[in-house]
């Protein structure tokens, strides 16, 4: 009896690590164009959680898109709460079968984005400066186009499968 207790513990457990699947948002709108949403300038704020829940930072973020020779190009230009600055520049390209491919100087390898209605689920290692170390992190975004001018993001930032902290944007289009 014990043995059957456990098994439906564990089983509990591990079903409840399960991911959501993309596919559930084939129908959701209004249905997410990274490229007419991005081109022109986008503000954003944000903040990083520790797994705590502690707010460790918050920024802005002023991205200025633009489309050139099938290159999505996102100029990306951060504000952090203790003054700081940084720029991280994407190009994004969008394969043949509507997967989204992009680079970045601070990621490692190469980012790959699916959309799937009003939301993209972007995956990528982030080389992630702390402290004079330098921390290779999984990045899985899910971002929601939630109208025509704002899109919700929550990321979830992982080491050897253990969840370190959260990044929430808020992006709104300036029009």
């Amino acid at each position: 009896m014990k043995k059957i207790l456990l098994l439906i513990v564990c089983s509990f457990l591990f079903s409840s690590c399960a991911t959501q699947e993309l596919a559930a948002y084939k129908n959701a709108k209004p249905q997410l164009d990274l490229v007419k949403y991005f081109v022109g300038t986008t503000d954003a704020w944000g903040m990083f959680q520790q797994r705590s829940g502690e707010v460790i930072k918050r920024f802005h973020v002023v991205i200025v898109g633009t489309q050139r020779d099938g290159k999505l190009t996102l100029d990306e230009r951060f504000t952090y709460d203790d003054g700081s600055k940084q720029q991280r520049i994407w190009t994004l390209i969008q394969a043949a079968d509507g997967t989204w491919r992009g680079t970045a100087d601070d990621v490692v390898g190469e980012a790959v984005g699916h959309v799937s209605g009003n939301a993209l689920r972007w995956q990528y290692v982030l080389a992630l400066p702390v402290d004079g170390t330098t921390y290779h992190m999984q990045m899985d975004d899910w971002m929601y186009l939630m109208d025509d001018t704002a899109l919700l993001n929550r990321t979830s930032m992982k080491k050897f499968g253990i969840e370190f902290g959260q990044v929430t944007l808020f992006f709104k289009k300036r029009t």
